[in-house]
């Protein structure tokens, strides 16, 4: 399933981005705190989180540039692991008893209509080897190429064997801290009994979560200064009429869609 959909949006926006002469500067990512709303939770039968658990998310700055390695959190729990003697000879070994079996990723609100969205729904299934296990989940976004930026973390949840009735959703609306680009996004599985790393799946894996055009939602707006225009009787008519004319063909349009 792929990727993007619309949600409804008002007659006003139609109109004003007619009209609007002004645009809104872009604010850089270099100080910017990134905030962010996030509901999760089990999926239920038709997708929808059953039980919604809604938070606010602060963050740093998102990092831009440089090389996009492993992210923060495995890499400081992989560097940990290899100090004990007991699990060095492991620290890189793939654990072969959890799996991402799908990712799948909608993206909705793009109230100025550019093809950049502001929000997030990220649906996946994990399994195990094991007929239950507890485990909670970290994602990542990475803008444009660039390293990996922590922007949610699950609750811990139960998954249960290869069932498909465990599917977990996270929904993102990025409100602050997101330049408009091409992101992908990495998923973290961690163990709740001991915190391990268990399981990954990023963009190398799945083209879902690969190469989506994302903003947050201050970007994702009509400008707020926009050219006033005035009707009047004078030498400016047929200017006027132009516009009005074109108002009309915006409203023609909306009732039409």
């Amino acid at each position: 399933m792929r990727k993007f959909k619309w949600t409804n949006k008002p007659l006003f926006v139609a109109t004003m981005l007619l009209l609007a002469a002004a645009t809104q500067a872009q604010t850089t990512a270099d100080d910017e705190t990134r905030i962010s709303i996030t509901s999760q939770g089990v999926a239920g039968p038709s997708g929808a989180i059953a039980e919604r658990k809604t938070t606010r998310n602060e963050h740093k700055a998102l990092t831009l540039t440089g090389n996009r390695g492993k992210p923060i959190r495995s890499k400081e729990q992989q560097e940990s692991a290899a100090k004990s003697s007991s699990t060095a000879s492991t620290a890189n070994t793939p654990n072969t008893d959890f799996w991402f079996y799908t990712a799948d990723v909608e993206l909705f609100s793009d109230f100025d209509r550019d093809g950049f969205f502001s929000g997030i729904d990220l649906l996946f299934d994990v399994d195990t080897v094991y007929a239950v296990a507890d485990v909670y989940a970290v994602v990542y976004l990475s803008y444009e190429y660039g390293p990996w930026n922590e922007y949610a973390e699950t609750e811990d949840f139960t998954i249960f064997g290869t069932s498909a009735n465990d599917e977990y959703v996270i929904e993102t609306e990025l409100v602050s801290g997101y330049p408009t680009g091409n992101y992908d996004i990495l998923i973290e599985l961690y163990d709740t009994f001991d915190n391990s790393l268990v399981a990954i799946i990023g963009p190398e894996d799945t083209s879902e979560l690969s190469v989506l055009p994302l903003e947050d939602i201050n970007r994702d707006s009509v400008a707020p200064g926009t050219t006033q225009v005035v009707v009047n009787s004078g030498g400016g008519g047929s200017l006027s009429w132009f516009l009005l004319l074109g108002l009309a063909g915006v409203v023609t349009l909306a009732r039409k869609d």
